[in-house]
């Protein structure tokens, strides 16, 4: 969605009296200040105000966000942007409503991601072990890479490979070191936009081993975020008919 930060402004502006409408609408059955449901909405109210400002590349903050039922969040969610709404002049409500809507159902989106998450959490550790395993034996390349520093923060053998060392000394490299001069613009490019939350991306290009030489491959990278960074995860496989 394009940004609009007079939208954004109003909103702001017009805080209490949209708070006002809902409670009348509530009555009762509006939750406490201090209620996980009244945090969800005050990080809704946050996420719409920045993507209004920024654009696509605001994503909703929901770490350490705990809801006991996410019917009850989308219901007040839902009324809070029709009691927005109804704050509004009437000529400017279907504009309004156009640009609630998109921000609402991403932000459904991704608490029900969170929920499921959490829901997973009771994994065994063993199975978390297992899964790191697996990445260790797989033949396609795994890479790391933080989205801040672009330092490798992990990768597995098949990396140390194909890149002709081993493992242990990829961790804490710039990945520049191993992207050729032309290719590092297109990696760039994909790993700022996986950072900024956009879906899974892919595309070919080409990784420089440790004697220079390129080799050229198909790849895909996903975002995986948490308090302490963002990270793009990497899987690569040499691609022989790349042209």
């Amino acid at each position: 969605m394009a940004a609009d930060p007079e939208l954004a402004l109003w909103l702001a502006a017009e805080r209490q009296a949209i708070e006002n409408v809902l409670l009348a609408r509530l009555g009762a059955e509006a939750p406490g200040p201090r209620a996980p449901e009244s945090e969800a909405l005050r990080r809704f109210r946050s996420f719409a105000a920045a993507a209004l400002l920024r654009g696509e590349r605001a994503a909703p903050a929901l770490e350490g966000l705990h809801l006991p039922s996410l019917r009850t969040v989308e219901t007040l969610l839902s009324i809070w942007c029709e009691a927005a709404q109804e704050v509004a002049d009437v000529d400017c409500r279907e504009y309004l409503a156009s640009q609630l809507a998109p921000l609402l159902e991403r932000f459904r989106t991704a608490l029900r991601g969170t929920a499921s998450a959490r829901r997973r959490r009771g994994t065994p550790r063993a199975n978390r072990r297992a899964v790191i395993a697996a990445i260790d034996r797989v033949s396609d390349v795994f890479l790391a890479i933080d989205a801040d520093t672009r330092t490798i923060a992990d990768a597995n053998p098949a990396a140390g490979a194909l890149l002709g060392t081993n493992r242990d000394a990829l961790i804490g490299a710039d990945v520049g070191r191993f992207i050729p001069t032309s290719e590092q613009a297109q990696w760039w490019t994909h790993l700022d936009a996986v950072a900024e939350g956009s879906e899974p991306l892919r595309f070919r290009s080409a990784l420089r081993d440790a004697t220079h030489a390129c080799v050229r491959i198909d790849v895909s990278i996903t975002r995986y975020a948490n308090r302490a960074r963002t990270l793009a995860l990497v899987i690569a496989r040499p691609s022989p008919d790349y042209s």
